[in-house]
């Protein structure tokens, strides 16, 4: 009896061994030395965190490190070969990378779409003031942010500024080790008792985020707001801006602080603006390695405005990459539609890595897990998958066996437990476009907060992904 008990054991084992799906941890899956080379590729992840925390500046970094590449500006009346390397720069916040593949464009090219824009607080286009002898700046914030998160932490300001001649200034201060930094201010917990009675989302308001600049006067008792002149005296002799100027502005404050190793282990990434820079690096990394011709054209391209619904003429619900696929297609003698719509898009964005400390909120059996590998997150979205693109079986099989075959670990996720909040990417704007399209991206704790964190081996796994995508 005991031997007959012991051969069905054997039996079970086998089957689920057969049958179960299995879960890997990269921290057991992967060789030593590929660990070795996560780390070292988020290196240059880090840097370009610090170097690209607007979306102006990871354009910029993003074309610098494509021109080093090999990638030379686009020329819709050129004609291109196998091989050749082309960039679009949209409005300097957003670009569209390509390498032209073996194959004609009618047959579609492999995309992966990412987004360079992340939450933020922004200035208004009246933006300072004086009261009662501290001079501060008024804000607007930027995509979703808990607002009692940025209050106390040291904020850099980063923008232009288009003056009334028409002369555009650059504006970066808060980054240098000897430079100032700006801060918003919160009440001690002393004085506290009314605060504390408010709901979460109020406890810091939105006209409450007001940034403290300066509390020096001007030396001259006889005028007013003497604080806010000697404020706009130094901005005028830095960047010989008057106050009106602030109109035509576009000043945004992001976390002073630099890109880091996060635990004893040094396993992650802790940084600002990770939400979507993380997918943005690695889908970059992947097109600028692509060596020789691929067999389809791959493009990558890096947008803007996905935080605040993909809108105006840098987000993705607008027709620039429409514009860009039928150039493209002219120069071979088809046109747009017909590359699109056969055309595959992997849409490279960020899943909710599960946090063990706030677990109630995920479907633990679906949700997304730091150290797993990156994530294909079938669909979004909100209540009944309410704005969001839902990939088919088809392609997600498809992408899956791509996986597997080059042994990129990979996980399954989903936004967080059925009608609790919910999300979106810009992967619907490109299926919109009659594009295969599905979400591929790296889990990610402290999403949307001043500072967020990712496992370095997803991140290198996300890179392989794109690497493996654009292979074909």
């Amino acid at each position: 009896m005991a031997k007959k008990e012991k051969e069905k054991k054997t039996d079970a084992s086998e089957l689920k061994e057969q049958l179960f799906m299995k879960r890997k941890n990269t921290g057991l899956a992967m060789s030593d030395s590929e660990i070795s080379k996560a780390d070292k590729f988020c290196e240059g992840y880090k840097s370009f965190l610090d170097i690209g925390k607007t979306e102006r500046e990871a354009c910029a970094e993003a074309i610098r490190l494509a021109e080093n590449a090999g990638f030379v500006p686009f020329d819709k009346n050129a004609k291109y070969k196998a091989g050749d390397r082309v960039y679009q720069c949209n409005r300097g916040k957003a670009v569209i990378l390509a390498v032209i593949g073996k194959k004609s464009v009618e047959n579609g090219v492999n995309l992966v779409a990412a987004h360079i824009d992340s939450p933020r607080i922004d200035l208004k286009q009246n933006p300072l003031y004086e009261n009662e002898g501290i001079a501060y700046f008024k804000t607007h914030y930027y995509g979703g942010i808990k607002k009692y998160q940025w209050p106390v932490t040291p904020l850099a300001l980063h923008g232009v500024i288009c003056k009334a001649d028409g002369e555009r200034v650059d504006v970066k201060i808060g980054e240098d080790e000897n430079d100032p930094v700006l801060v918003i201010t919160d009440i001690l917990p002393h004085l506290a008792d009314e605060q504390y009675k408010r709901p979460a989302q109020k406890l810091i308001q939105g006209e409450e985020l007001n940034i403290l600049i300066g509390s020096r006067p001007f030396r001259d008792d006889k005028a007013s707001e003497t604080v806010k002149l000697n404020i706009m005296k130094i901005l005028n002799d830095k960047y010989g801006i008057v106050e009106s100027d602030f109109i035509s502005a576009e000043l945004e404050c992001v976390p002073a602080y630099k890109a880091k190793d996060v635990g004893f282990d040094r396993s992650m990434v802790g940084a600002y603006g990770q939400d979507d820079r993380v997918c943005a690096y690695t889908a970059l990394s992947a097109i600028l390695a692509i060596k020789g011709a691929p067999d389809r054209t791959a493009v990558t391209i890096l947008t803007d405005k996905e935080e605040i619904g993909s809108e105006g003429c840098t987000g993705l619900q607008s027709a620039y990459l429409k514009y860009f696929i039928a150039d493209l297609g002219e120069m071979y003698g088809t046109n747009g539609r017909t590359v699109l719509s056969a055309s595959k898009c992997l849409s490279a964005d960020v899943n909710a890595g599960f946090d063990p400390t706030f677990s109630e909120p995920f479907e633990k059996l679906n949700a997304s897990y730091c150290g797993r590998g990156v994530v294909l997150t079938k669909y979004t979205g909100s209540r009944g998958k309410s704005g969001t693109n839902d990939a088919s079986a088809e392609f997600v099989g498809e992408v899956r066996r791509l996986f597997d075959r080059d042994e990129i670990i990979w996980q399954t996720g989903e936004l967080g437990k059925v009608d609790h909040g919910g999300g979106g990417t810009v992967a619907m704007y490109i299926s919109n476009l009659n594009v295969d399209t599905v979400d591929i991206g790296v889990p990610v704790l402290s999403m949307h907060a001043p500072f967020e964190l990712t496992a370095k081996n997803d991140v290198y796994m996300a890179y392989k992904a794109f690497r493996t995508f654009f292979k074909g």
